[in-house]
């Protein structure tokens, strides 16, 4: 387990005697904080986290990094003077006075995860990143002791403060890596030292921060670029931008998708609608019917990779085929019934065109009425227009009725109207309390309904209200 001894040698290069506190966990929030933590007071836009110190000590961390001097209540070490250790006492509670706490976890983490004796896989992509992410680790937590970011813990606080909870005796840990700003992924790499790099596709969100999707494709290519010659990238030969990063790549490359052009590839998917997909795979000369439990079609792209990462790290069929169907995965994606017995297809974590196409293609797969209740995709940038208008073609061409929901709603709607949706089958909210209204007081048990929109819309909402006295 990680020590303050050991943050000290990754702050300083020097290793004290009397340091040999262990740090149960590693976290920015107070709350989170349980005895023996390491809490990394981060300055943030709305919350500081050095107006919590105080928190994480009454909740038991053990040591706190701060990059502030007024926190005079608390016994402080400032590491960045030489001659620190003159200091003596390295009991805790106590404070470590650094530069910045944000690169000071970085290189603790950075430090960290040079000591652990693992593999590390990681995983970046525009849609399908952390339900890859999850079942990859499922697959591989069959015969290795597997560890993964939780969550959306998976930028360049997050990967960091995942490497600090990793103890000795894991086998491997799979990291789930975010994108926003070119060098964003290669540093995550750098701190991490990933052997198998995974990518799912690229697509127009965060295109408002990175640019353009060939800005994207080349964010994403940081992963390929930082593995190692005996390391492995999986790369999705459907989507042409992942299919060029094999000339970035030293190390060796393996290519699934639905082309029999692929290494890895599938043909023949039928979905079962809620009870998943079943489909026949290829590779070398075997070929294989697998039945997964993921939703809709378009997860078999999601299976295969995870697949890929399995076969490369050595695992047989069995161990794979068990890994699939063990079922302690939880994808983003929920069905469930609201009051009045309705299936709602509950897919609010997150949006953008391409998720949203797949999420309506699974719509059109299901029973019933079909009804899409849309929300605004947020970071498009210069693909805003197109990517809602794309979105409003389909849901015409899928659901009965659509609601949309938020300003950009109004993109979709007019794409759907223009593709020949009648006006009566289409209803714009700019405010979540009639919309939930109308799904109240006019759904029936026959309605299948996706809910989808961007995180920021907090489309959660509408599940939640109407799955109350279910």
């Amino acid at each position: 387990m990680l020590t303050l001894a050991d943050i000290l040698e990754a702050l300083t290069d020097r290793r004290p005697e009397g340091a040999g506190t262990v740090i149960t966990d590693s976290v920015i929030d107070s709350r989170h904080v349980i005895p023996g933590s390491l809490f990394v007071a981060i300055p943030g836009e709305r919350v500081d986290g050095h107006d919590f110190v105080s928190d994480a000590f009454q909740n038991g961390a053990s040591v706190a990094m701060i990059q502030k001097d007024q926190l005079a209540n608390f016994r402080t070490l400032d590491i960045r003077k030489s001659a620190f250790i003159s200091a003596g006492d390295l009991s805790t509670p106590i404070c470590l006075r650094v530069e910045n706490t944000v690169l000071a976890l970085q290189q603790v983490a950075r430090f960290w995860r040079r000591k652990l004796n693992l593999r590390v896989i990681g995983i970046t992509g525009s849609v399908g990143k952390s339900t890859t992410k999850e079942l990859v680790a499922e697959i591989l937590s069959v015969r290795y002791r597997t560890i993964k970011n939780l969550g959306n813990l998976n930028n360049e606080i997050g990967l960091p403060l995942t490497l600090l909870r990793i103890g000795n005796g894991y086998e491997r840990v799979v990291l789930e890596m975010g994108f926003y700003v070119p060098g964003e992924i290669e540093l995550l790499c750098e701190i991490s030292l990933p052997h198998i790099g995974v990518i799912t596709n690229i697509g127009m969100v965060h295109a408002e921060r990175a640019g353009s999707m060939e800005a994207i494709a080349r964010g994403k290519a940081e992963l390929i670029q930082s593995l190692p010659p005996e390391g492995t990238a999986i790369l999705n030969f459907d989507d042409p931008f992942v299919r060029k990063m094999k000339e970035n790549s030293r190390a060796q490359v393996l290519f699934y998708g639905l082309s029999s052009e692929a290494d890895l590839w599938a043909d023949q998917i039928e979905s079962l609608g809620l009870d998943g997909i079943r489909f026949q795979l290829h590779y070398e000369k075997e070929t294989l019917h697998i039945h997964a439990p993921l939703i809709g079609r378009h997860s078999v792209h999601t299976v295969i990779r995870s697949i890929a990462v399995g076969l490369v790290d050595g695992l047989t069929w069995q161990e794979i085929i068990q890994g699939i169907k063990q079922g302690h995965t939880q994808f983003r994606l929920a069905a469930v019934r609201s009051r009045n017995g309705s299936l709602i297809l509950d897919d609010t974590y997150n949006a953008s065109p391409e998720s949203m196409l797949a999420a309506l293609n699974l719509l059109d797969e299901l029973e019933g009425r079909k009804i899409a209740v849309l929300g605004d995709m947020l970071e498009l940038g210069p693909y805003e227009d197109q990517g809602h208008e794309l979105v409003g073609v389909r849901a015409a061409q899928v659901s009965r009725l659509l609601l949309t929901f938020g300003p950009r709603g109004h993109l979709i709607a007019k794409a759907a109207a223009k593709a020949g949706m009648q006006g009566s089958q289409i209803m714009e909210y700019e405010e979540p309390e009639p919309l939930i209204r109308w799904l109240q007081d006019n759904l029936t048990q026959t309605d299948t309904v996706l809910i989808k929109g961007s995180h920021g819309l907090q489309m959660d909402r509408i599940t939640a209200a109407l799955e109350i006295e279910s």
